[in-house]
């Protein structure tokens, strides 16, 4: 009886170990701030970091970030590169085909950054150029709606880029998330004489229901737990603590 005490305690302990030692880990374009970026320390930082940590914490595994370029992330998610991919990825019908997505953790609408003043419909860009992140839902979003009517979409490996050509002069205008746009170019010295111009761009056809978390295809119990994990938080106000610390709006989404 004593030695199957002992063994059944022995087995709790390396059972509790093994749990403790359970990692999940994202993968994260560091080149989408104030969502993700490297800091000056190295270490990744933004709202998509923080928001791994906490779901990581309520799911009581250790977090791992694993850096990624955006048009490599569901490549690298299906080569078991890393376990989900947490980098603001809209879900749409095409990226459903090659992974499976969580609910929701935002939505925010996508906007054209401009000089102010700049007249907006379907044919104000003819003749010039529009630059978005390389394999976005802005990109193919901006070839259908600009691009048909004679604009160059000009894509990108990094967003930051953007803001650079813009300011320069080498790109008129840059479609991009309306938080990265706000909080990386209008809000700095940079973006003094430019504005969001024209309206919100929601179309579900292009930018779905809002970001998702990644994971692959048929993975239902990390899907599960994700799912949970990002309702908890919600609720308990941890997810409020991210929203706050880099946004002064609801970044949800109705």
């Amino acid at each position: 009886m004593k030695k199957t005490l002992i063994a059944s305690a022995s087995f709790a302990l390396i059972a509790s170990l093994s749990a403790q030692a359970e990692t999940v880990r994202f993968g994260i374009d560091l080149n989408y701030p104030p969502f993700s970026k490297q800091g000056a320390d190295g270490k990744p930082q933004g709202f998509d970091i923080d928001m791994a940590n906490a779901l990581c914490k309520e799911m009581k595994v250790t977090c791992q970030i694993v850096p990624q370029d955006w048009d490599g992330l569901i490549p690298a998610l299906n080569a078991n590169k890393f376990d989900a991919i947490i980098s603001s990825m809209q879900i749409t019908p095409e990226r459903q085909k090659a992974v499976d997505f969580t609910n929701k953790y935002y939505n925010i609408a996508s906007r054209l950054v401009a000089k102010t003043g700049t007249k907006v419909d379907a044919a104000s860009f003819k003749g010039k150029k529009i630059g978005v992140l390389r394999a976005s839902t802005q990109e193919k979003f901006a070839k259908d709606f600009w691009g048909k009517n004679g604009a160059t979409i000009v894509p990108y490996a990094k967003s930051p880029e953007s803001f650079l050509d813009l300011k320069s002069g080498r790109v008129d205008a840059v479609f991009v998330d309306g938080a990265v746009g706000e909080g990386e170019f209008l809000k700095t010295a940079q973006g003094k004489g430019y504005t969001f111009v024209g309206p919100n761009y929601s179309d579900v056809k292009y930018f779905g229901l809002g970001a998702g978390i990644a994971v692959k295809k048929g993975n239902k119990a990390l899907l599960d737990r994700l799912n949970k994990a990002i309702e908890a938080v919600r609720k308990d106000g941890s997810y409020k603590k991210v929203e706050e610390k880099y946004f002064s709006f609801d970044v949800y989404g109705g």
